[in-house]
């Protein structure tokens, strides 16, 4: 009998319980169809979508200065003057102006290279036209070919890659023209260097 009364009030306990709750979700239901609700909501919505927004602007834009400081970092590796830039343009022209962009690379390697070796002048210009016992290094500097070149569209690019630090030239710091440079010079390469390799028609020694 007591069972039977105990199950009757659990189960108005229940029905009371299950009122509450479905009272309290139709009292939610009506203050979010209210217009005020849904336009706070709305705003709140739109904020949090713009400070999301300017937030992956920013950090896309970090980014962007970061990558570009850093590929200005890599690829300029000499400054030089504008004489010097002058004379290497004009040097390239000169000495490999029938050669492919990689063969003026070369030639822009060997005399950058020589720039940087202890055993040659500091500078583009003076490497240039250095003299050794009053013969020129570069015989285009005392043939007329140096000062009358057009330097070509092609010559700045390959320039411009040896300046950005490209180079491919296995640290030479010598190259001649097999067939059109004398004996005694050839024999002097061949019997006081060490030949690296051929390109074009230039080959380059150390």
């Amino acid at each position: 009998m007591y069972r039977k009364y105990i199950t009757g009030f659990m189960l108005a306990g229940m029905a009371l319980l299950s009122s509450c709750v479905c009272a309290r979700e139709l009292k939610i239901n009506r203050i979010a169809a209210k217009p005020a609700f849904r336009i706070e909501y709305l705003n709140e919505s739109m904020a949090e979508d713009k400070r999301s927004f300017m937030e992956m602007i920013s950090n896309v834009s970090s980014g962007q200065r970061v990558v570009d400081y850093e590929v200005l970092e890599q690829t300029v590796k000499y400054q030089l003057s504008d004489k010097d830039q002058e004379a290497l343009m004009r040097i390239v022209e000169a000495e490999a102006g029938g050669e492919d962009q990689n063969g003026k690379l070369l030639v822009a390697n060997v005399v950058l290279n020589r720039v940087n070796n202890e055993n040659f002048p500091d500078t583009v210009w003076d490497v240039v036209m250095q003299r050794e016992q009053g013969v020129a290094q570069f015989s285009p500097t005392v043939d007329g070919r140096y000062q009358s070149v057009k330097v070509s569209t092609d010559t700045k690019k390959a320039v411009e890659r040896a300046l950005y630090g490209e180079d491919i030239s296995q640290g030479a710091l010598y190259f001649c023209a097999r067939e059109k440079a004398d004996s005694e010079k050839l024999q002097w390469f061949d019997r006081k260097l060490t030949r690296l390799f051929s390109y074009g028609s230039h080959e380059f020694f150390q």
